[in-house]
């Protein structure tokens, strides 16, 4: 397997990103542009979604592509950074033809980072035009930007003892030119761990230390104390290959990719999180969709440890370099 670390999602031809950040807000958006049109699918995993245009990828629906997806931070507020991307859009002539008008197709999902640097930052459609003005078919920057500039790990102690996340990318050469990407903003209500050891790399830390908590032991310590009682979290993200697939293919590509949050978060999907992860097919290479779902998990486990490990410290928290630093 080959790892295409260096470039993330835009190893997928046909793949712009860009992002738009508030470091001071800490909050911000990160836009996949795909004006050419890409069939795509979505799934929608957890019982908090805050979403847009969501019900037209699946099967059995008129539209068959999309020019751009947008990740926000800004839980709901968020969604109207979408706008600024369809503006972009539509003044390059990329849409749905209406006839009557070129209507460009822009679904959205969001993250609630609003307990973190200020509740009244929010990425509005100044911001999601912007993300478009910087989008570039460059390596994908990592960390604290887009919508991982507010995003981070293991909430269950409240936001004060968690650790700081942010974005990733990651994407894999299958071989013959077939490439399969993911973006993920990793904002997750449980911990990030690495897939392979098991080990939390960044997640709720103890009430007096550093050290992490473990919240898989912590919820079973609450058991019968309290009712857990949280704001929203997520983790969303993006997958695309360059391989041709139908709608029906696509959407279970989205679906597969599922198992890369499920491999990288402990616990995955709960009630609080509202994880949402969209799937693009933008090109037409012969492709097994079995092989781009089972790669696609690979890779958004990749980009969630990505987006831990390129994340600094930010709103009080640490990140885990710092807690690397710091033994």
């Amino acid at each position: 397997m080959n790892m295409l670390a260096d470039r993330g999602l835009t190893a997928v031809p046909g793949i712009r990103v860009g992002h738009a950040s508030d470091p001071e807000g800490l909050t911000g958006c990160t836009v996949v542009l795909c004006e050419r049109g890409a069939v795509a699918g979505v799934d929608q995993r957890g019982g908090a979604p805050g979403t847009r245009e969501t019900d037209l990828l699946r099967p059995m629906h008129l539209v068959q592509q999309v020019h751009a997806v947008l990740l926000a931070g800004g839980s709901a507020f968020g969604l109207a950074a979408a706008d600024g991307v369809v503006r972009y859009l539509e003044e390059r002539g990329s849409g749905f033809d209406a006839r009557v008008a070129t209507v460009p197709i822009v679904p959205a999902a969001i993250l609630f980072d609003l307990d973190l640097g200020s509740s009244a930052a929010r990425p509005d459609a100044a911001m999601g035009l912007a993300a478009c003005q910087a989008a570039s078919d460059g390596p994908v920057a990592e960390g604290n930007v887009g919508a991982g500039t507010g995003a981070t790990a293991g909430k269950i102690l409240g936001t004060a003892r968690a650790t700081k996340s942010g974005l990733g990318s990651a994407a894999v050469d299958l071989g013959g030119g077939l490439v399969v990407g993911a973006l993920v903003a990793a904002n997750p209500f449980g911990d990030v761990v690495d897939p392979h050891s098991g080990a939390i790399l960044a997640g709720t830390r103890q009430l007096r230390s550093d050290a992490f908590a473990d919240t898989l032991e912590t919820m079973r310590g609450m058991l019968g104390k309290a009712a857990l009682q949280f704001a929203s979290h997520t983790v969303i993200g993006v997958v695309a290959t360059n391989g041709r697939l139908t709608k029906e293919e696509v959407n279970k590509v989205a679906q597969m990719a599922q198992d890369g949050i499920a491999r990288a978060v402990r616990p995955a999907h709960t009630l609080f999180d509202g994880d949402t992860l969209f799937a693009l097919s933008t090109g037409k290479k012969r492709a097994d969709v079995n092989l781009i779902g089972a790669y696609a998990a690979e890779v958004v486990a990749q980009a969630i440890v990505r987006a831990v490990k390129a994340a600094h410290g930010a709103g009080g928290l640490p990140a885990w370099r710092d807690l690397q630093a710091h033994g």
